[in-house]
This record gives structure tokens, C-alpha cells and sequence, in this order.
């Protein structure tokens, strides 16, 4: 019995079998329609990342320096509060008179050398800079440290971040300033370069100011739930741990070696 195509209430229509190799070349084509082509991956030229907790595993007491730079518990439980819970320590002595600011800057100073003594690579670090550079991908480092231990981390480990900026380059995290330098020194558009961080108000929000991607390195869970993070901060991927960044790169990114005008 032949096949009858319904056309209207009242009409009916008697349509011939398709030939066997038309019909094989329909069902093919009706296949790759009803497949959805795969997400289309974003080009990624630079990683900029962190030091302090991100690169470097935390052994700085940042509370015990904020309280001893503010004058003590009282004053750095109201610059908590006035930060919405968090201390940005030297956005807080900006507005100090220079002999308080010198003051403040050799407790900050003594703070920072005392962790330089314990300095430790943070896990997954390395193999990490060694996946990127077997990808020809740079590699920059921009901190709100010393760069005293900029250079320190440099030597001790092995690895070099260029460029790295420390406190000394002004506007510091969270302006976008930094990563705009490294993104004109680098000749790569920001939106081609991912920001790593374990701080949402410094590195997530410079990197999104910056127009680049942001990825948020959280350990311990302090920050909750991706989903539950404020728009205004939320990053555009988050980790528990930097080995975490490999698999996040390769399924999200196109890792493709730059072309040579892109290169310096």
C-alpha cells in the first residue's frame, strides 16, 4: 500500500517511495539536524594569577596584622564592618598621615617577611605552569605583596611569571589597572585571558573590571555555592584546588598556541 500524505481536511495526496540511496542521503541529513553542534570553545592566550593563597599556600595571620596596624580588636572589628566583613588594609592607611602610614607599613612589612620564612609552593602549582607552558599559554602574577617576595617565590621555586606585579605597581587589585598592563605587554585582549584568585573582592573583581575571565580558587568552601555567590563577584568558574584548573581549561577553553603576531 502506497503512502498518502494528508494535505487538507478533504484532500489526500499518493506520493511515490523515495529511491533507496535518497532515502539513506534524507535520513542522514534529518540525523546531523536533529544532533546539536557542539558549544563552540573560547580562545584562551594568558593566565594571570594570585600569589598569597593561590600560588602560595596561606601562612601570612592577615587578622592578627590588621589588628595590630588598626590599633586593635575594636577598631578592626569596625573596618570589618565597614567592609562589608572584610579588611582592605592598604586601601584603609591611603588616607593616614605619613608618620601613621610609616608606622603601618613596617608592621605590614614585618607581617610579610615572617611568612617569606615559611613560604610554601601551593599543591598543583607547578604541573600546572608546566600544562601551561607545554601550550605556549603565558603566565603573569599580579599580588598585592612585596616585591621582595615576588622575588623570593621566583628563586625558591623555580618557576618565572612575567610580568609579576607586586603592591609597588600602582593602582593595586582590585583596579583593573594591573591586568590591563599585562594583558598591553602580553599584545592579548582581555577577554582571551583568565584571572586565578582565591579572593572574590580582589581578584575576581579585577578581573572582571579587566573584561577577562575569572576563576575563583576556594580550598576550604568559605565562599558557598557558586550559584549563591552576588552577581557582582561571582566568578566565571570556582575550584577547590588548582589541579581543578587543568580539566576547567581544557573542557572550557580552546588552548591553541598563539600566532606569531601575537607574540613578543
Amino acid at each position: 500500500m502506497l503512502p498518502r500524505l494528508l494535505l487538507g481536511p478533504h484532500r489526500l495526496l499518493l506520493a511515490a517511495p523515495l529511491p533507496r540511496r535518497r532515502r539513506r542521503l534524507a535520513c542522514r541529513a534529518m540525523s546531523s539536524a536533529a544532533t546539536p553542534a557542539p558549544a563552540q570553545r573560547r580562545p584562551l592566550r594568558g593566565v594571570v594569577f594570585d600569589m598569597d593563597g593561590t600560588l602560595t599556600v596561606p601562612v601570612i595571620d592577615f587578622p592578627a596584622m590588621y589588628r595590630e596596624v588598626l590599633g586593635g580588636d575594636a577598631a578592626y572589628a569596625a573596618a570589618r564592618a565597614a567592609g562589608g566583613g572584610s579588611v582592605d588594609i592598604l586601601h584603609c592607611i591611603e588616607s593616614w598621615a605619613p608618620d601613621q602610614q610609616r608606622r603601618a607599613y613596617e608592621v605590614i612589612a614585618r607581617f610579610e617577611r615572617e611568612g617569606l620564612d615559611r613560604l610554601q609552593i601551593m599543591p598543583g602549582a607547578s604541573e600546572l605552569c608546566g600544562f601551561l607552558d607545554a601550550k605556549l599559554i603565558r603566565r603573569g602574577l599580579i599580588t598585592r605583596n612585596v616585591k621582595e617576595a615576588v622575588d623570593l617565590f621566583h628563586q625558591r621555586f623555580g618557576m618565572m611569571f612575567v610580568p609579576a606585579l607586586s603592591r609597588e605597581f600602582r593602582p593595586y587589585k582590585p583596579d583593573p589597572a594591573p591586568l590591563l598592563h599585562i594583558c598591553s605587554t602580553w599584545n592579548i585582549p582581555p577577554h582571551e585571558v583568565i584571572m586565578v584568585g582565591d579572593s572574590l573582592k580582589d581578584d575576581v573583581v579585577c578581573g572582571k573590571r579587566a573584561g577577562a575571565f575569572t576563576c575563583l580558587l576556594d580550598e576550604t568552601g568559605r565562599y558557598g555555592p557558586h550559584d549563591s555567590l552576588p552577581e557582582d563577584v561571582k566568578p566565571d568558574f570556582k575550584v577547590s584546588s588548582l589541579t581543578e584548573v587543568f580539566s576547567m581549561l581544557e573542557e572550557h577553553f580552546d588552548l591553541a598556541p598563539m600566532s606569531a603576531e601575537s607574540r613578543i
